[in-house]
């Protein structure tokens, strides 16, 4: 599939504008690594894109992936794509095996984090977040509360990627999109 079919296919299920931004965050950070770990970029990109695409209509953990695989089968979506697409969900039972399944669940979550920092700062902008930001808020149990901190080092430690420079690798990857993602903010470029 195209980046532009799965766009499509996206906006089918997904009207929350912010649910989409976080999938456009996931897209850029898995580009990102599959560029530096010389992988194939759209495969990787095009997967983190469509992650999250069945969340509204299968928004529990007992539905959401799998229930949204039946769909992307019947879609077309490459097994591989599928597969770490489940590997991601917490109830589906897919181990995480290839380094795109661990790249996939290392980088979902922390987008967010990364987002919900951003949006807090006087310039509510990427393009002057640092990792010891996100550091600083990371320590502060109260912020952003119903993250799971712990999962989210386990994730980059399967990944085999330092937390704080994956933090960082997944905040220039985000810098790349910021505009699409609202987090220009007040920094002009």
């Amino acid at each position: 599939m195209t980046r532009d079919e799965i766009v499509a296919l996206v906006h089918e299920y997904i009207k929350n504008e912010n649910l989409f931004k976080h999938m456009l965050s996931v897209e850029a950070a898995m580009r990102f690594y599959a560029g530096k770990f010389d992988e194939d970029v759209d495969l990787w990109g095009n997967t983190g894109l469509l992650h999250d695409f069945d969340w509204e209509i299968h928004p529990t953990a007992e539905q959401h992936p799998q229930d949204g695989a039946i769909i992307l089968r019947e879609r077309g979506v490459p097994e591989v794509m599928i597969r770490a697409i489940l590997s991601h969900g917490i109830n589906t039972g897919v181990t995480r095996d290839s380094l795109m399944e661990k790249a996939l669940n290392a980088c979902d979550e922390i987008t967010g984090l990364i987002t919900a920092v951003a949006l807090v700062r006087p310039s509510r902008s990427l393009y002057d977040l640092e990792p010891s930001s996100v550091k600083k808020k990371w320590k502060d149990k109260a912020f952003a509360a119903g993250t799971n901190r712990e999962e989210m080092e386990e994730a980059a430690r399967e990944f085999g990627v330092e937390l704080w420079e994956h933090v960082g690798n997944v905040i220039a990857a985000m810098k790349r999109i910021a505009p699409e993602l609202g987090l220009v903010g007040n920094i002009q470029q």
